[in-house]
């Protein structure tokens, strides 16, 4: 009895993407402000935050709509409007989406109201609007999109777990058309949660500078439409980058802090570049997790330098945006493909020095021109969640 001859993997791509972040709503605003270094942390106006150490964050403001939806539902289709206007042809089989705290701040509203028997009118619409599905099946309304949904709660590799895995579902044959990304909303208890760790900030966020105190969080949304590449090309649909490989690891060291080797990224990146079947050397850019906390970034740091040494430019966009949980690795994978399209390194702001610790290629301060083929971003989370992703170019 003979086999049927293995089919072998599809290439994936990106036909469209879609963005909502404290740096703009929509690619191009994006764009403009990844590369002048916009700083998008400012203080915190949706609740007191009177007796908390940090008093900022990187936050959404430029929201119209309905306020019977949680703020999080208004970013995820915007962000699917801009799929839709991209590549309006394209109809995803299956959305997956990262994500870790839903549309908490309206949960918070319901058990205060419960707690003092408050019966007002918007309690069911506050429960409504609390879960985590919630804003994916607004998006899905909103944009006329029929296929079934995922959704991945993975810490702060949610994003890129999204990413990841919708990859390997186009990859495989298993999916042609898969739209993926991640959204998370900044809520009070996050944020005090965050605050009482002592992992966040009162000063400015500085990504693997020696000076780093913390943390600051941040919000938003970002879609990516990904499609087999010879599906798009029948189309003549727009290809904006490939993906190209998806690493992961799981240190299990602690519940909030990386294994201090950095073994967890360290086997994530190289993973990835396996996947891809690149070498370090042919890596151009890396978006770094970078969160700014002295462990994060001692164990991040520590594992470039021994994976890529310090070539490879590097840079933490969450420098510019604050850190959005859930949904920073598919912010940050847009944040690559625009990096990719319009060839820059988006900065690594509030730098003054490097941690000797470790020896690297920091975008310091302001973005730079620079030649990108290949491009890792790295998404790093509570338990020693670890994944990364390789982001090429398609030449046209």
């Amino acid at each position: 009895m003979s086999l049927p001859a293995p089919v072998p993997p599809f290439r994936v791509v990106v036909t469209a993407v879609g963005v909502v972040s404290p740096l703009g709503v929509g690619a191009t605003e994006t764009a403009v402000a990844l590369r002048t270094g916009r700083d998008g942390v400012s203080a915190v106006t949706a609740f007191d935050v009177s007796k908390t150490r940090c008093k900022t964050a990187g936050q959404v403001t430029a929201l119209p709509g309905d306020p019977s939806l949680h703020r999080a539902s208004h970013m995820m289709m915007a962000a699917g409007r801009e799929v839709l206007a991209g590549d309006p042809v394209f109809q995803p089989e299956l959305l997956i989406i990262g994500t870790t705290s839903g549309g908490m701040s309206f949960g918070e509203a319901f058990y205060r109201a419960l707690v003092e028997q408050r019966k007002t009118r918007e309690r069911a619409g506050w429960l409504a609007n609390y879960l985590p599905p919630k804003p994916v099946l607004d998006a899905r309304q909103a944009c006329g999109w029929g296929a079934p949904s995922q959704i991945i709660a993975n810490a702060c590799a949610s994003g890129t777990n999204a990413v990841g895995h919708a990859f390997q579902l186009v990859r495989a044959g298993l999916h042609q058309r898969v739209l993926c990304g991640g959204y998370d909303a900044i809520s009070e208890m996050v944020f005090a949660g965050f605050d009482s760790l002592q992992a966040s900030t009162s000063e400015k966020i500085r990504p693997f500078d020696k000076s780093r105190t913390g943390l600051v969080l941040g919000e938003g949304a970002a879609l990516l439409a990904l499609e087999e590449m010879a599906s798009a090309q029948r189309r003549g649909a727009p290809i904006l980058a490939e993906i190209t490989g998806y690493g992961i690891s799981t240190d299990s060291h602690h519940l909030t802090q990386p294994h201090p080797s950095g073994i967890g990224p360290r086997q994530a990146m190289v993973r990835a570049l396996a996947d891809a079947r690149r070498t370090p050397a042919e890596v151009d850019y890396i978006n770094a997790h970078g969160t700014a906390t002295a462990f994060n970034d001692a164990t991040e740091g520590t594992a470039i330098a021994q994976v890529f040494g310090e070539r490879v430019p590097v840079s933490s966009t969450k420098s510019m945006m604050g850190h959005a949980l859930g949904a920073a690795g598919a912010i940050e994978a847009v944040f690559s493909v625009l990096a990719l399209r319009q060839q820059f390194l988006p900065p690594n702001i509030n730098f003054t020095e490097l941690d000797p610790a470790w020896r690297l290629n920091v975008v310091a301060n302001v973005s730079r021109d620079a030649r990108l083929r290949c491009v890792v971003s790295n998404s790093f989370g509570f338990g020693g969640t670890n994944a990364s992703i390789v982001i090429e170019e398609v030449p046209s």
